[in-house]
Order: C-alpha cells, then structure tokens, then sequence
C-alpha cells in the first residue's frame, strides 16, 4: 500500500466545514485515494504522542477518544465527538516486532491509551464508520528526521499485509505566529518558503536526505518547525515508501496563513531494502 503524510491542522477541523482541509478528508473514500477498498487496518503516527522509546498502543476493544485540546477554549462540542474505531492489538505487535528486529528496542507497549486529535480528527473523516481497526505508534522527538525515516523503513513490511500507514501532523506548525488574520491574508515569506521547498525537495527532486536535515537544508526550518513534533511523522511515511518513493502532493490549502495543510502520498517504486541494526 502507499503511505501517507496528513496535515491535520488546528482540532477545530473536526468541526468546521469551511475548511478546505475537512473537505479533502471527506473526499478520501469516494475519491479511492488509499485504494477502492478500506485497508485492513491503520498504523498512524501523530505529532500529538511523544515517548522516550518506541511505543505501540495495543488495544483490545475499542480505542477511546482522546480530547487532548482541554484548555484552550475550544468549543464543548468538540468534547463531545467520539471516534471509537477498534483497536489492531496484531498490527500493534508486529510493528513492535519489526522495530525491534531493526534494532529500536526494546519498543513497549501501551494498554490504554486511545487515539489522540491527530489520529482521529483526519480519521473520523476518511474512515467516518469507525469500522477500520486502528493503532498508534509514538514519536522521539529527542532524535532527528533520520532517526525516524528509518523508522518508518523498518515498518514497510506492515504495508504487504494491508496496513496503511500514516503520519498526521503538519507542513508548517508554528503555533507563535497563528493570532487570527482576515481573510486573504497573504502567507508569510518563512511559510511560503519552508512549504515550497519542501514540495521541490519531495516532488520534483527525491531529495530524502535534504528532508532528514531540514533544519540545515531548508529555509526557515526553525522558524517552520519550532518543535519537530509536527514535521517527524512525515519522515515515517516517507521511510516506509521506500528510499526510491514517488511522491505526490495530493491536498494543498493555508490555515491562518501559516498553518499548512500540505498532505502527500508516496508510492514505492522499487523494492525496499532491508535496512542494518539502529546503533547508538
């Protein structure tokens, strides 16, 4: 299967249909984008999980909804939406299995967490059943976009067996600079650069290592991606394609002038290569 990097944006998407990013969400199950049929199940990446080490959520049942935006005035609504897709305990275990192998144990596993707004905001769209059996894994936010490339290669294996793969988090993600602006407000030039290179560096290029090292290679890298939190689940995606991956921009529309909702495609073109033992 292809995988995916999805830009989920603010957690008021789950509720305004204004939002061009919403209505692309929509679009992907009439519009075939992961393929005619729904995957066996889902491994997603969300820049809203962070651990030390590897962790996988290994759900028995249904996965909880976890409303991870309390806090910051959101409206009571949004408290009240619920995403109780099933867990996927055996995709869960054999990621963990594959990591572990490549050399990023020992990977742990969690038995109660459910799915944070970056997995169920742009799922509850996709997938709006609720019927595809989902499971998380967590990011390292203390290690580099390569780190997780090869993360994400370790993980390739899962997509032969109909899983999809996907990391959810954002092209651009400063939340310092995202005061309200008026409609058609120009995007910034830190934005509009960091967005453009990344597109060259992907679509036209395949230039994987420039977007290991974004922080050097790209444009207002710092400025873009403050924190990496946001930008890593890109790098999974992108590792689990493959190191000769095609991609392909298949969603592109601004929040707020600096938000992104960049989200991509990337389709393997040549057998994936095992890849050595993770050493320190």
């Amino acid at each position: 299967m292809d995988t995916f990097f999805l830009s989920h944006g603010t957690p008021t998407l789950s509720i305004d249909d204004t939002m061009p990013a919403q209505h692309f969400f929509r679009s992907w199950l009439p519009a075939a984008v992961a393929g005619a049929q729904p995957p066996r199940a889902i491994l997603i990446v969300s820049g809203h999980w962070e651990t030390a080490t590897p962790t996988v959520n290994v759900v028995r049942g249904n996965n909880d909804t976890i409303h991870d935006f309390e806090g910051y005035g959101f409206p009571k609504s949004m408290f009240q939406l619920e995403y109780p897709a099933p867990g996927a305990p055996d995709v869960a275990k054999k990621a963990k299995e594959l990591l572990e192998q490549a050399g990023f144990g020992p990977v742990k596993e969690d038995h109660g967490r459910g799915l944070d707004h970056g997995a169920w905001v742009p799922l509850m769209f996709m997938y709006p059943e609720a019927n595809v059996p989902v499971c998380q894994l967590s990011l390292q936010t203390g290690h580099d976009g390569a780190y997780h490339y090869d993360l994400g290669r370790a993980l390739a294996p899962l997509r032969d067996d109909g899983v999809l793969i996907l990391g959810s988090g954002n092209a651009t993600h400063n939340l310092s600079c995202m005061a309200p602006v008026a409609e058609g407000t120009p995007v910034p030039q830190w934005a509009a650069e960091f967005d453009g290179w990344l597109q060259e560096a992907l679509l036209a290029g395949g230039r994987h290592d420039d977007v290991k090292q974004y922080e050097e290679k790209a444009p207002h890298g710092k400025m873009a991606h403050p924190s990496p939190d946001h930008f890593l689940p890109l790098h999974v995606a992108l590792g689990a394609a493959g190191e000769d991956a095609k991609a392909e921009l298949i969603h592109h529309s601004w929040y707020n002038a600096t938000l992104s909702h960049a989200s991509y495609r990337f389709t393997t073109t040549t057998k994936n290569k095992p890849i050595a033992a993770c050493k320190e």
